[in-house]
């Protein structure tokens, strides 16, 4: 049998079912600045609005002119997509260029090493990768120094330079040897046996709560959503949730987690014990904006707290700017508008401009580790269409003294104030509107309690969100989507083109959607086109 020819559905059917159910299976045929356009029955082309954005990719908008124009240029002039393992300037000049506009916003002067990659969550992974080599790598410096100094304080003790004082013995818990014996082979063994249980515990790696990271075998066990996480739980790292708004909770993590490895010293003709920090973090990995979680941004005094407890624990810093950066809160990265300092830097969707697949991972000079070029490697990465279309991101957002950002700004402040003009006109449908420029998030009240049983069905049933985007589509031709792991929070990512004319449709829409819920009236819900 033809599968084709039988009609049956190979490309992830069940996905498709789900969306079927609440109206959203629909197929476009174009796109062009903020819209989409999709077919009707007769085959004419009908303009949706998006307000999904491509989950944050199109910050310039679906098919810019200058971004197409770039492409046919560089696949005219047949520019080189698979040239693995030679020189690649077209690379350089992309990470040189982020480096210079990361330099600005943070104030860093330390460069950042680039490794490219197709996909988020696999700059996310390679950051992991990088952080855990690091970590191992100093872990086996650190050791290499003890075992250093272990056989620098037995030559003093042969050479009758250094004794060993009873309260090294007492400390580890070892008998002091009889006489003739050799005084430091007991001490050397536990002090071996100890060090060995520190050095074998697993990394810690932290996350905050309601952090979505990617669903790679990596990066899920990262994704704080554990519908995600849990079927994998054997596979990959494994990370500690930290709640947001708690810093004592962060003091806890650390008093916990923190270990010394002993190391002997010669002091004033005494064999001493010392105690050396283990590098026992991975790394602590958050967003700026929880995009899948519900469009959370950091607060100020999280990202204070967070920047102090990387300091004080030298855990490295992931921060994952792959939704939440590329000027949609008006800056290249939201972080440095929190004040925070990455030690990585993972960034991606609106890098290809709408049309590359892109994404980067930077790592901070005093955490690079060369050897990583060698044990981590991607088939498409890096190479020159993309990197040529990265650059002309760039080139498009620092124009004109970067007044896409400035765009980004604006357009969400006009969009923030439609959304809030819709909440305060109907506080008992609308629980919270949040987020920062372009990158916001429309909360519902939990329906679940409904008096209608459709409305109350779906939000039962984890479908409410799907439900409302069903409708905003089909009934007004505006297109978004419930955020992942908050599927009560509807998500608007437009681009800068976004006009005030979109803006006040979707304020009309959202209006009879609350009056919708308000009235429990779901028969006047449009779930197919």
């Amino acid at each position: 049998m033809n599968p084709e020819s039988a009609g049956v559905e190979l490309a992830e059917p069940h996905l498709r079912g789900l969306l079927a159910s609440a109206g959203l299976d629909v197929a476009y045929v174009r796109a062009e600045g903020n819209v989409l356009y999709r077919q009707d029955d007769d085959g004419r082309e009908t303009p949706v609005i998006d307000f999904a954005g491509g989950y944050g990719s199109l910050i310039l908008g679906h098919n810019h002119p200058e971004i197409v124009a770039r492409a046919k240029e560089l696949l005219d002039g047949q520019a080189p997509i698979h040239a693995q393992f030679s020189a690649h300037p077209y690379a350089t000049r992309l990470a040189a260029e982020l480096n210079r506009i990361i330099h600005r916003e943070t104030g860093i002067e330390e460069p950042y090493y680039a490794t490219f990659a197709n996909t988020g969550a696999e700059a996310i992974e390679a950051a992991v990768k990088h952080a855990e080599l690091d970590r191992v790598l100093r872990q086996t410096e650190l050791l290499a120094e003890i075992e250093a100094a272990a056989k620098e304080a037995e030559a003093a003790v042969r050479e009758g330079t250094a004794a060993v004082p009873d309260a090294v013995h007492a400390r580890l818990g070892v008998e002091r040897p009889a006489a003739g014996e050799d005084p430091l082979a007991p001490l050397l063994a536990e002090l071996d046996r100890r060090n060995a249980l520190v050095s074998s515990r697993p990394p810690v790696f932290l996350a905050l709560e309601g952090g979505f990271h990617g669903k790679l075998m990596g990066s899920v066990q990262l994704t704080h959503n554990e519908g995600y996480r849990a079927p994998f739980a054997s596979l990959g790292v494994h990370a500690r949730f930290v709640p947001r708004g708690r810093p004592d909770a962060l003091k806890e993590v650390l008093e916990e987690s923190r270990a010394n490895l002993l190391q002997l010293g010669v002091e004033g003709g005494e064999i001493r014990l010392v105690e050396r920090a283990h590098p026992v973090f991975g790394a602590f990995l958050l967003e700026p904006i929880q995009g899948e979680g519900g469009i959370q941004p950091l607060t100020p005094e999280d990202a204070r707290h967070i920047q102090e407890f990387a300091d004080a624990s030298g855990c490295p810093l992931v921060i994952d700017e792959i939704q939440s950066g590329m000027g949609r809160t008006g800056a290249l990265l939201s972080s440095s508008q929190l004040g925070l300092r990455g030690d990585y830097y993972a960034l991606a969707k609106s890098l290809g401009g709408g049309i590359a697949k892109a994404s980067v991972m930077l790592v901070r000079e005093a955490r690079y580790r060369a050897q990583f070029e060698l044990v981590h490697s991607s088939t498409f990465a890096k190479d020159a269409f993309s990197c040529h279309i990265g650059l002309k991101v760039l080139e498009l957002l620092e124009a004109d003294n970067g007044r896409a950002y400035q765009q980004a700004t604006e357009r969400g402040a006009a969009l923030e104030a439609a959304l809030e003009r819709v909440r305060a006109a109907f506080p008992d449908v609308v629980e919270e509107v949040r987020g920062r420029g372009l990158m916001l998030g429309f909360e519902f009240r939990d329906q679940s309690g409904a008096s209608n049983e459709v409305i109350g069905g779906a939000a039962r049933g984890g479908l409410f969100g799907y439900v409302i985007a069903g409708h905003l589509l089909n009934g007004h031709a505006i297109r978004t989507f419930p955020t992942a792991s908050a599927v009560n929070t509807l998500r608007f990512e437009p681009s800068v083109l976004l006009g005030d004319d979109e803006i006040e449709r979707l304020e009309t829409a959202l209006t009879d959607v609350c009056v919708i819920l308000r009235e429990g009236a779901s028969d006047r819900l449009v779930l197919g086109g």
